[in-house]
């Protein structure tokens, strides 16, 4: 693999090494003054598109390097001046050109040009929400979600067309060792610039997965001078929680550094209530389990360019999270003659560490692209759970300890290279490769007649899995008149081998695969366009579901292993229709090949009930959706829609044949109330839908947010009501054996304040030219 990419690496900076490297530079002035902070846009001349831009320095000069051989004109501009443009030029060598600017003699009081909406767009590929210049109050990733057309936020995490299969990613890196609620309430949004939905993976992407992929996109500093933002939030829920966090970034010459850290401590509880029947008796379970994990989070990344084109930088990221709570559980067992009562309590003590650093190299032209870069992931889990009788049960119980620790580790290599031949051509390829290691150690406990608890070796067991994975790729982007191409293939070389050290036995797996992906898009008039999209993805077993461990979460409900799991293959299709580039109607189909699925078990002799992990014989989803926008309504600002969705789950082995339609709808407004209050509604309903193995009732939610700013800007007040309407999960579980009414719940109304007040500079600049030419500006930063 060494010798692959370096031969890869050698071939792209031949390539890199034939390229032209003409100057374009020049003097901005005003009445012989230099101009700081100018904005200067290169235009291409027959395309019109932005090829770069860049800002003139102290001394009023600007400068673009290494521009390829071409013809193209220049545009000046800034706030209070007049915008001057150059007449179009053939480059073949080194240019200079001067501007002096003249002011503006009209006031520029009334031009107010503010974006209150997320720009939302939808390709073959992928649906983009991009938060870069909106002004949206949002205050987590939460709340960002919400602003997704057709993701639902609910007490079982994040669901999308009827699919709660997601994987979330940061940056295009994995978060699959993350706390997913803490990551959902935790996360500042103001560190998001961009949400993208791919429910279509390009082959640049992981083919792992069965479900879309939510890739986060975090802002990066680019803005000159140093500047960062302090926030501070308190809200109730399960009792009081709290949370602060503080951000500062520099970007002065060629560095480029950002710093952050922060501290949150919400609150929660989830409840579950179970009736069913064991041959003659019924029992009726209610489990309450509260939450209140402390997270502690920092960060910190560096930038170095060492030219226009040539890039250095590393980022860290550490996460720290302590949950201590007890959940408790009753069980009112009731036959014609008796009633008996198995009341208990678990007691958790949970630690996780995430440590995170990437070190990276790039290269970047208007037409290329190089990027090589490492990244290590260590990850470690630390478990105490305690499960003991209470008072007041009838029923006999050996309490039970379990320590269940696990440490994993990742070290991802990756090189991405891509070429732009033409504005209808562009190459992209590359390779990656994985290796991972876990190492799982379950040791169980049971109390003696003393009160002190004594190790069960037979209920103990430690298990590692080693795995690495090769991957290389290739994709072609073409374009031709109204229509446009996407194809890609990417293969994957995996290796898999569990071991458990207690029985010492081992077990391997090596997958050798091809996965394809291609879409095709048509304009069809002025607005509407058309687009079909194909992929092919792999669903590897989680490390955690391979082992053989037995992890009690009360005395009669477990979560079992399962190292027989095999890997399943979707196939993936897509249709979809836009207007201007907006999402406005979708059909999608995906069928799955021993699609794993969460099996729920009754033991009748011990009237235990069990999940594991098993493979389905099949699987399908259908899904048709309609967005459109809520502009016709006079000062609404927003969207709604529908999804039409079809799930069917069937294992022959195990009794098990599913299916049902659903109607889910949706909507997320704003309006402006008096003394520019931003009122924002996000709600939902649900005809009902099939959530795993349970046939799911009716379901809503409706959250409620009011925002303010103050101190130009600089100062946000976000009041929000969340949960006002909460209908969780209502619904049977019935198959096989087992026949029972279920009841999944969150806790009622949340409301937090959250503050936020951003200081510093704003692009280096005096408040009266703070916002030269903001669309400009937009354009400069639009790729990172």
């Amino acid at each position: 693999m060494k010798t692959f990419t370096k031969t890869i690496f050698i071939l792209l900076l031949g390539v890199l090494s034939a390229q032209a490297q003409n100057k374009i530079s020049g003097l901005i002035t005003e009445s012989n003054a230099p101009l700081e902070y100018a904005n200067v846009i290169l235009y291409n001349q027959s395309s019109k598109e932005v090829v770069t831009g860049t800002i003139s320095d102290k001394q009023g000069v600007y400068a673009f390097n290494s521009v390829k051989n071409g013809t193209y004109y220049i545009e000046v501009s800034m706030l209070g001046f007049k915008t001057k443009t150059s007449k179009a030029f053939t480059l073949t060598a080194d240019k200079f050109f001067d501007f002096e600017l003249q002011e503006e003699a009209e006031s520029l009081n009334e031009v107010v040009v503010k974006s209150k909406r997320p720009v939302i767009r939808q390709t073959a590929e992928k649906l983009i929400v991009d938060l870069e210049n909106s002004e949206m109050l949002n205050s987590n990733l939460q709340d960002v979600m919400k602003r997704v057309p057709g993701i639902i936020v609910s007490n079982n995490g994040i669901s999308y067309a009827g699919q709660s299969n997601i994987r979330i990613l940061i940056n295009g890196k994995t978060t699959d060792y993350m706390d997913m609620n803490t990551l959902l309430r935790d996360m500042p949004a103001d560190n998001i610039a961009k949400v993208e939905m791919i429910e279509q993976p390009g082959a640049e992407f992981d083919a792992a997965g069965s479900g879309p992929i939510l890739n986060i996109i975090l802002k990066k500093n680019v803005k000159l001078g140093t500047h960062g933002t302090i926030v501070g939030w308190v809200g109730e829920d399960e009792g009081v929680e709290y949370g602060t966090s503080a951000s500062i970034g520099s970007y002065i010459n060629k560095l480029n550094w950002q710093a952050s850290a922060g501290y949150s401590s919400p609150t929660w509880r989830e409840d579950l209530f179970i009736k069913r029947t064991v041959e003659d008796a019924t029992y009726d379970q209610a489990t309450i389990e509260p939450y209140n994990p402390q997270s502690l989070r920092a960060s910190a990344s560096l930038d170095y360019y060492i030219t226009d084109e040539h890039s250095i930088g590393v980022g860290v990221r550490n996460i720290t999270t302590d949950s201590d709570r007890n959940s408790k559980s009753s069980n009112i067992i009731t036959t014609a003659n008796t009633t008996d009562y198995l009341l208990s309590q678990n007691s958790f003590n949970r630690d996780q560490t995430v440590f995170n650093v990437n070190p990276y190299y790039e290269y970047k032209t208007e037409t290329q692209k190089l990027t090589a870069d490492f990244n290590f992931v260590d990850y470690t889990n630390d478990n105490i759970n305690t499960i003991s009788s209470l008072e007041g049960s009838t029923v006999p119980y050996t309490n039970q300890r379990y320590l269940q620790d696990g440490e994993y580790q990742i070290k991802t290599y990756k090189i991405d290279y891509s070429k732009q031949f033409t504005e209808d051509f562009k190459l992209s390829l590359g390779s990656k490769y994985a290796d991972v290691d876990t190492d799982s150690d379950l040791m169980s406990f049971s109390e003696d007649t003393n009160g002190e608890f004594v190790f069960d070796e037979d209920a103990s067991n430690r298990f590692l899995v080693e795995e690495n994975i090769f991957a290389v790729y290739s994709k072609l982007n073409i374009t031709s008149g109204d229509w446009s191409f996407s194809g890609g293939l990417r293969f994957e070389d995996s290796n898999t081998k569990g071991t458990s050290s207690t029985t010492n036995e081992s077990r391997e797996r090596k997958i050798s695969k091809l996965f394809p992906s291609a879409s095709v898009s048509k304009k069809l008039n002025e607005n509407l366009s058309a687009n079909v999209a194909y992929s092919y993805r792999i669903s590897r077993p989680s490390y955690s579901t391979l082992n053989s461990f037995v992890t009690y979460y009360d005395p009669l409900s477990s979560d079992v292993g399962n190292e027989n799991l095999k890997p399943s293959f979707t196939n993936n299709y897509q249709f979809n229709l836009t207007f201007d580039g907006q999402p406005f109607f979708t059909i999608a189909y995906n069928g799955t090949k021993d699609a794993m699925f969460q099996y729920i078990s009754q033991n009748t002799e011990t009237a235990e009930i069990s999940r594991t992990t098993i493979n389905l014989t099949e699987k399908e989803n259908w899904n048709f959706r309609l967005f459109g926008p809520l502009s016709f309504i006079k000062g609404v600002d927003g969207f709604t829609g529908f999804i039409v969705n079809y799930n069917k789950l069937k294992s022959a082995p195990d009794n098990l044949n599913l299916d049902k339609w659903s109607l889910i709808w949706f909507t997320q407004a704003s309006y402006e109330l008096p003394w520019e209050i931003n009122a924002e509604i996000s709600g939902n309903y649900g005809t009902g839908a099939l959530d795993g193995g349970m046939d799911v009732d009716w379901f809503a939610g409706l959250d409620l947010s009011l925002g303010k700013t103050f101190l130009d800007d600089r100062l946000k007040v976000n009041f929000g009501l969340n949960k006002i309407l909460n209908r969780g999960f209502v619904g049977k579980i019935n198959y096989n054996n087992l026949n029972a009414d279920v009841e999944s719940n969150e806790s009622r109304r949340n409301v937090q304040l959250r503050v936020s007040y951003s200081f510093g500079s704003r692009y280096g600049k005096q408040k009266n030219r703070e916002n030269s030419s903001k669309e400009e500006q937009n354009r400069i930063d639009d790729n990172n």
